[in-house]
């Protein structure tokens, strides 16, 4: 096929991307990156439902509960960074496929865990892909993705990870009563099969090629898309008209903290910050809640968390429908400043009184945040040069995990020596903090190339 475009550079790259209909070889990539994140979630999340068996047969104590949970998070945390270097270094396609890997790999360990001390090191180093995963595709997807679709298509990869909380809730219910424990980690080991396979399934990013230099092989990975949208019968958009210059330097972590980046770089840390502080805060401490405090049955508290699951899920759905249509900065705004009128009604009432309105506002709430949790993954993609898009998008994940862990510990602070009400309180004012900081200094990137984002 004649592209029609001029000689390969970075720029030109870039431009041809623009130029590509949405098509099934898009579907594709959406389909490989969300199985990954899919398993990321599954695998995440199998613990909660394992741990209940294990604090019976190996004697576990409370506290050891929350050190082996925070475990995990603090391995995601690093993982978010680590794997967010490798992937300026070697790739998109090689971290991903070396953070599946890890995650498979130590799944399978954490099924044949034989003590607390085992399983305590297994889930720590699955931490590392567990955090790595999700921001270097994150990364991926908004390189490959045109600027008119590229938030739906973010985010609804973001819901192949909503929905994977969704069905490991449904599977564990069934799996560890039946076959054991042990099986909920055997499965979550199947996608070993993704990561041989990642290589053939999914080209290196363009952009990333473009940027490292290597021009040939940027046009050849995008000669081979346009080979087959063509062969589809789809029709080209029209070359852009200008397109940006882009800044040629080896970037760092320093990188990120100088000129424009440095305000952004903190935003994304508050935000992020913000959003897991609610976000994993509702979805960790509410079933328990449900049981300890407001004295459900077990039945009734397992059907309530699986009702707030599908309201984290429709939430990030919500933002997929949004941020091509009113914006990345409404839908920020719409879902902070939602989800605090939510939680600071919930503080105002009476908690003693029906659970139903308590479990609605708190699931509101929850579908609010969750709009935060799909959607920062995209902007943050978005606000960094491909130089140090994935590095960017790592350590913002980092201040993700930072969250899940001082979030849950502070409600649980706050249970020992206050009451319930001033949990929600304390979700609506952090809620309230994170839409004041959108408000504040994030710029809005609906509608412009990624070029013209970050330079």
């Amino acid at each position: 096929m004649d592209t029609g475009g001029p000689i390969p550079s970075e720029e030109s790259i870039s431009a041809r991307i623009e130029r590509l209909p949405f098509s099934g070889w898009h579907v594709r990539m959406m389909a490989i990156a969300g199985t990954a994140h899919f398993s990321d979630s599954f695998d995440a999340l199998a613990i909660a439902f394992v741990l209940p068996v294990l604090i019976g047969a190996w004697d576990i104590s409370q506290p050891e509960v929350g050190i082996l949970i925070s475990a995990g998070y603090v391995g995601q945390m690093l993982g978010a960074i680590g794997f967010g270097w490798i992937a300026e270094r070697i790739g998109r396609r090689g971290a991903l496929q070396l953070s599946v890997i890890v995650i498979a790999a130590l799944s399978l360990a954490c099924g044949l865990a034989w003590n607390y001390a085992s399983l305590f090191v297994f889930r720590t180093l699955q931490g590392l892909g567990l955090g790595g995963e999700v921001p270097v595709a994150a990364a991926y997807m908004n390189e490959i993705a045109v600027t008119r679709f590229r938030g739906v298509i973010a985010i609804l990869l973001q819901s192949a990870f909503a929905f994977g909380i969704v069905v490991t809730a449904l599977l564990s219910t069934w799996i560890v009563p039946h076959l054991g424990w042990q099986w909920m980690f055997f499965l979550g080991a199947v996608p070993i099969v993704l990561a041989v396979w990642l290589r053939q399934l999914m080209p290196e990013s363009p952009r990333w090629l473009a940027a490292r230099g290597r021009l040939e092989d940027a046009d050849a990975v995008l000669a081979a898309v346009e080979h087959e949208i063509a062969g589809s019968g789809r029709k080209f958009n029209p070359w852009p008209t200008a397109f940006p210059a882009l800044v040629r330097t080896e970037a760092s972590v320093a990188s990120l903290f100088q000129g424009r980046y440095l305000v952004r770089t903190l935003l994304v840390g508050g935000v992020m910050l913000c959003t897991s502080f609610v976000g994993y805060s509702l979805l960790t401490w509410m079933p328990t809640i449900y049981r300890t405090v407001l004295k459900l049955p077990v039945e009734e508290t397992l059907r309530l968390g699986l009702i707030q699951s599908v309201a984290s899920f429709l939430g990030v759905l919500a933002a997929a429908a949004l941020v091509d249509v009113i914006g990345r900065r409404p839908t920020f705004v719409l879902g902070f400043f939602g989800s605090a009128v939510a939680l600071g009604v919930l503080w105002r009432s009476d908690l003693q009184g029906s659970v139903a309105y308590v479990a609605a506002l708190a699931s509101t709430g929850l579908f609010f945040i969750s709009t935060l949790l799909s959607g920062l993954y995209l902007y943050m993609a978005e606000i960094y040069p491909t130089r140090m898009r994935a590095l960017g998008t790592g350590l913002g994940s980092a201040w993700l995990r930072v969250g899940s862990i001082i979030g849950p510990s502070v409600v649980g602070l706050i249970l020992g020596v206050g009451d319930l009400s001033t949990v929600f309180l304390t979700f609506a004012v952090v809620a309230l903090v994170g839409g004041i900081l959108i408000l504040m200094f994030a710029v809005e990137t609906r509608g412009r190339v990624l070029e013209d984002v970050a330079p």
